[in-house]
Formats: C-alpha cells, sequence, structure tokens
C-alpha cells in the first residue's frame, strides 16, 4: 500500500498540532501526576469535532478518512498519551457497531457518541482470557426477547466512565470460539458495575476498570451480528484498531524527540553543546529516522483500511509492531540524552517513556503481532496450516 500527503491532511495536522500544544500539552504533566481523567479536555475535543471522527456524517461525525483519523490521534499524543486515548478508544468502542452492527443500532447510538454526549468502551480481555479469547468465561444466556448477561472483564480502558460497552459473551460455551457473541450494553442497566481502577505505570489519567455483570439484561436487538459472531466481530475490529495504536506510538516518538532536540541545543556540557557532540547526534538521528520509518508504515497501514484490503491485517499488525517498539527505544533514548533530568518528573520524557509501553501491550502484545504477520506471510505463499 503506498501513501500519499494531501493538503487536507497537512492542513488537519496543524490545526490539531496548534490545539494540542496550546491545550492539551500544558495539562499533561498535571494528569499524569493525579491519575485523573481529564475530563475538560474531552468536552474540548468534542467541541472541535474530533470525538466524531470515525463516524458517517449522516449521523453528526465528521468521517475522516483513516489516514486522517492516524494523524489526529497522533498528534494529540505527541502532547499527551492519556488524552489521545479519549479518541482512540471513542472508535475502538464504536467499531463492533460500525464493522458489524445493523442501521438501527447505528442510527441509536452513532449520533451520541459522534457528537461527544456518551462514550464508548471495548470488553474483550478477561483476568485468565488476554490474547486467547477463546478462553472467554463470560455468559450470556438467552432469556425470552433479551440476554442475561453474567461474569466480569478485566483491563477496560474507560470501562468506568464510559456510556456505552461493546462486550463479548459466550452464548455457547460448549462452541468454543464457535459460541463467543457481541452486545452493546448500556452501563446504566442493573447489574452492571465497575467495582475496581487499576493503577498503572503510563496512561494513569484513562481509567482501566474492571467490569462485573450481574445477570445484567440486554435486548436481543442490542446483539451485533448474529449468535456465534463475537470472533470474527472481535477479530475484524482488532485489525482496524490496531491502527490507532500505532499512530499513538509515533506520537509518543516524536513529543519524546521533539522535547531531546530542544534539551540537546540548550544543555552544555565540556565548553560545548551537547547537540553538536557527535554520539548525541547519532541518536537523534536514529530516533527521528526510525520514528519515520514507523510513521510511513502506519500510513500505508491506514490506507490499506481505507481500501478495505483483503491483507489489512499484515499492515496493520506489522505498523503496531513497528511502532510500538519504536516508541519504547525512541523514549528510552530521549531520557538517556537528558541523562538524569530525564529520569526526573520536572521533564516529560520519563512520562513518555512509562505511557510509550503500553503500545507494545495492548491491542494484543508484540509477540502476538509476530503471529498474525507470520500467518499472513504463509497465507500469501500459500502454506496452508497444519491441522491441531
Amino acid at each position: 500500500m503506498t501513501y500519499r500527503p494531501t493538503a487536507d491532511h497537512d492542513e488537519l495536522r496543524a490545526v490539531v498540532r496548534e490545539l494540542a500544544d496550546e491545550r492539551i500539552a500544558p495539562r499533561a504533566a498535571e494528569i499524569d501526576a493525579t491519575a485523573e481523567f481529564p475530563w475538560d479536555l474531552k468536552e474540548l475535543l468534542a467541541k472541535q469535532d474530533l470525538m466524531g471522527i470515525c463516524f458517517p456524517a449522516r449521523f453528526g461525525g465528521t468521517e475522516l478518512d483513516n489516514i486522517s483519523q492516524a494523524i489526529v490521534v497522533e498528534e494529540i499524543a505527541r502532547a499527551d498519551a492519556t488524552t489521545s486515548l479519549i479518541v482512540l478508544v471513542q472508535k475502538l468502542g464504536a467499531l463492533p457497531i460500525i464493522v458489524s452492527g445493523t442501521e438501527e443500532q447505528r442510527s441509536r447510538y452513532f449520533p451520541r457518541l459522534a457528537s461527544g454526549e456518551w462514550m464508548a468502551a471495548f470488553g474483550l480481555t478477561e483476568a485468565s482470557a488476554g490474547s486467547d479469547v477463546a478462553g472467554i468465561r463470560m455468559r450470556a444466556r438467552r432469556d425470552g426477547d433479551a440476554y442475561l448477561l453474567t461474569g466480569s472483564k478485566r483491563f477496560i480502558t474507560h470501562g468506568s466512565i464510559a456510556n456505552l460497552v461493546t462486550i463479548f459473551a459466550m452464548t455457547d460455551p460448549a462452541a468454543g470460539r464457535k459460541g463467543l457473541s457481541a452486545f452493546i450494553v448500556e452501563t446504566d442497566t442493573p447489574g452492571f458495575s465497575a467495582p475496581r481502577i487499576e493503577h498503572k505505570m503510563g496512561i494513569r489519567g484513562s481509567p482501566t476498570a474492571e467490569l462485573h455483570f450481574d445477570d445484567v439484561r440486554v435486548p436481543v436487538a442490542n446483539r451485533i451480528g448474529e449468535e456465534g459472531d463475537g470472533f470474527a466481530v472481535a477479530m475484524a475490529t482488532l485489525d482496524r484498531s490496531r491502527l490507532s495504536i500505532a499512530a499513538q506510538a509515533v506520537g509518543i516518538a516524536q513529543g519524546a524527540i521533539d522535547f531531546a532536540i530542544g534539551y540537546a541545543a540548550q544543555r552544555e556540557q565540556f565548553g560545548e553543546r551537547i547537540a553538536d557532540m557527535e554520539g548525541i547526534q547519532f541518536m537523534l538521528a536514529d530516533m527521528a529516522s526510525g520514528t519515520e520509518a514507523a510513521r510511513q508504515l502506519t500510513y500505508a497501514a491506514a490506507a490499506a483500511v481505507d481500501a478495505d484490503a483483503p491483507d489489512l491485517a499484515y499492515w496493520t499488525s506489522s505498523a503496531k509492531l513497528v511502532a510500538g517498539d519504536t516508541a519504547m527505544r525512541v523514549t528510552t533514548d530521549a531520557v538517556q540524552v537528558l541523562g538524569g533530568y530525564g529520569y526526573v518528573t520536572e521533564y516529560p520524557v520519563e512520562r513518555m517513556m512509562r505511557d510509550a509501553k503500553i503500545t507494545q501491550l495492548y491491542e494484543g502484545t508484540q509477540q502476538v503481532q509476530r503471529l498474525i504477520i507470520a500467518r499472513q506471510l504463509l497465507r500469501r505463499a500459500g502454506v496452508s496450516r497444519p491441522a491441531k
């Protein structure tokens, strides 16, 4: 896939960067220190129509292409990774409906999500089922014109503040992953609770919740697809949502580079700026070139999603793998450029390093991405997987 920048993309980047620099970056340290969700920035993003970038115009969204959506996430993450999750998770929670929902479901929920009136979350992971989706234990039992959902979810980003969560539960446990189904759950439904919030290394202002379901009654009309479609819905969602994680990782890396360059240009040691020292120059060059490579791969993956390419899983997993590893390496090097100052909270690069780590973990670990990429390569070569 190829990416060709347009004047519209450049204009969008400039607008979002100005907003991020002026309104989001000044709040980043406080958000990290207090570990409180930035409701003010959520309202800011809603007023700027950035909560609706993935939704069709007929539902009040701005309907940006996936390259534009990646640029938005990247530029916000450059200022603050936590705030970028507001836009990112709004899309993630809605993607099952975007991919497989009915027109009635879209009409009912998209206007509220696009405006930012409601927030969405995505509920797949459980304590015993992370990468192993077939290990999900949550149960959905048919009861007349509804399902009763019982069980729990773990590590659900924005799960405690969302108005809507797309949930995956077993309707036929004996069928393994073929017994998985997907549902839209409104969080004010009796029996739903979010009793635990995780204390995390990074993205500290974004609540990561444990969700409990005690016979939560969900109408049949809120099932996404048919019974047993849940695994396919989840995989189609993740194949697309990983693109946003790659964009977030690129943004975090770029933020670290920008700060490290500015610091190196001012810091003097041995009678000269450290920016003039060859060792520092080599580090900055590696940081910048690696980030640019990750950016271009991310945009190529966005083009694959826009084209609904048959091998889009290869592109989005490759982008997340490369961008996540790049963000971790670049932010660690940024701390090194600052030396001891990079290790203290007075400067933002230690926060960026902590935030970068999650991009190697959520939406599938880097090891899972390698499995997906390898399987795509084997499929291209016409090599079938061995029977188990």
